[in-house]
């Protein structure tokens, strides 16, 4: 008998993904982060959009922009909101712009005494980021 698995849309999002070029990385990074901020919204209301449900603890209510700096690029997310407010995401903090790891990769930089105007152009040339000298 052969197997079936559930169609997760991950492989349509690699094949989406791989077609973009350079870009490639950037997007499959962003695809997939977006569909984990999707998937704890359902886990938080215990239920799908648009899904009657007794033990729905609450109703969603639309997508919040938000532009996350990583090492592969900034990611363009829709983090999505609940009616009352309490929904938080695990992906990143509250109020947090910038992933842990390229911020301790700068701040080690500087700290080694690498000059912010090279920090900058390093950061722009391998993560496609802007970083302000004041930033550094």
């Amino acid at each position: 008998m052969a197997r079936r698995e559930k169609d997760t849309g991950l492989l349509s999002i690699w094949q989406e993904g791989s077609s973009q070029g350079e870009d490639g990385l950037r997007f499959l990074v962003e695809r997939v982060v977006q569909r984990v901020l999707e998937e704890e919204m359902t886990a938080f209301l215990g239920a799908e959009a648009y899904q009657r449900s007794e033990d729905r603890r609450g109703y969603r209510n639309g997508h919040k922009p938000r532009v996350l700096k990583t090492r592969v690029g900034a990611l363009d997310l829709q983090v999505p909101q609940d009616r009352d407010g309490r929904f938080r995401t695990e992906v990143f903090q509250r109020y947090q712009r910038s992933e842990k790891a390229l911020m301790l990769a700068v701040a080690e930089m500087y700290v080694s005494g690498v000059s912010t105007r090279k920090v900058k152009k390093i950061t722009e040339v391998l993560c496609g980021l802007e970083i302000s000298r004041s930033q550094v």
